[in-house]
């Protein structure tokens, strides 16, 4: 059968399960919050109402249960988009991938994926410790470029290639948005706006210790180009939802303004402010 998978493509576990993340389909409800820190899974599911299965595997945890009568599932990624490609393909697997027989399902489930994170300002407008939904992102990590059927463009993205400055690191941009059709979730978030996701946590995002950025000015020159805050997972999430059928939002905690040098007095408040928001939202 042309769409079987051979074992060194789809890699699972001894006991079935999908390599990274170490879990079967069973084991993920059809609603999936994302955050980045271990650490945050359990500060989510003590929420919930029951907790089916806990399981980790290398930074992957996952904690699945119901809450309010359905059931949900909260999961960390680690950093980086690099993990996120891990995260969404073996997600997708989950659901859309005979795993016994390695062949595609001839029905697509479309999974809902929230990913709930922390994040910086470029906008001397926004306030630290206020939610801001991602409308569109722009990825400076190039990972959807290694994927052969992905195009994206719309007003935010053809405003951006025009005026980007930045040649060398141009090649490397794609675009992404959330998906529309659940944004109504979080339309009463102080904030939506346009994100930059990068590769890095120094250069990248301005940051200079022994080495030098490529400009001072950077962070000021995505803000003239219509970036409101910065992180380094969304346009992953956003580009492989796009790609694979899923659909995802993406709210952060503002925890630091760079162009005012703000910074939360107490972002474990408002990390709690924020799961409680979400939750509030997602599941009625």
């Amino acid at each position: 059968m042309l769409n079987k998978l051979a074992a060194s493509e789809l890699v699972l576990n001894e006991d079935g399960s999908v390599y990274h993340l170490n879990l079967l389909p069973e084991e993920i409800a059809g609603k999936i919050i994302l955050v980045g820190d271990p650490d945050r899974v359990p500060k989510v599911s003590k929420y919930f109402d029951t907790i089916e299965i806990k399981k980790n595997k290398r930074e992957f945890y996952t904690h699945t249960g119901t809450l309010r009568g359905e059931r949900i599932t909260v999961m960390s990624s680690g950093i980086g988009a690099e993990n996120i490609d891990i995260v969404m393909n073996e997600l997708d697997a989950l659901v859309n991938i005979d795993l016994k027989n390695k062949e595609f399902k001839s029905e697509h489930t479309a999974l809902q994926i929230f990913r709930l994170g922390t994040c910086g300002s470029v906008n001397p407008d926004v306030e630290v410790d206020n939610m801001l939904v991602t409308q569109n992102v722009v990825g400076l990590d190039g990972l959807l470029h290694f994927y052969s059927d992905y195009q994206f463009e719309n007003e935010f993205s053809k405003n951006f290639l025009e005026k980007f400055p930045y040649e060398k690191i141009k090649p490397m941009l794609y675009f992404a948005d959330w998906a529309e059709d659940i944004s109504d979730y979080y339309k009463d978030a102080k904030y939506h706006g346009n994100t930059a996701t990068f590769p890095g946590f120094y250069a990248p995002q301005g940051r200079q210790l022994r080495l030098k950025a490529i400009d001072d000015q950077f962070l000021e020159t995505l803000n003239d180009l219509g970036v409101t805050n910065f992180e380094m997972e969304t346009s992953a999430i956003y580009g492989l939802s796009k790609l694979l059928g899923h659909k995802a939002l993406t709210v952060n905690c503002v925890i630091a303004n760079r162009r005012r040098g703000e910074f939360s007095a107490d972002h474990h408040a408002s990390e709690k402010n924020m799961i409680e928001w979400v939750l509030d939202r997602i599941i009625k």
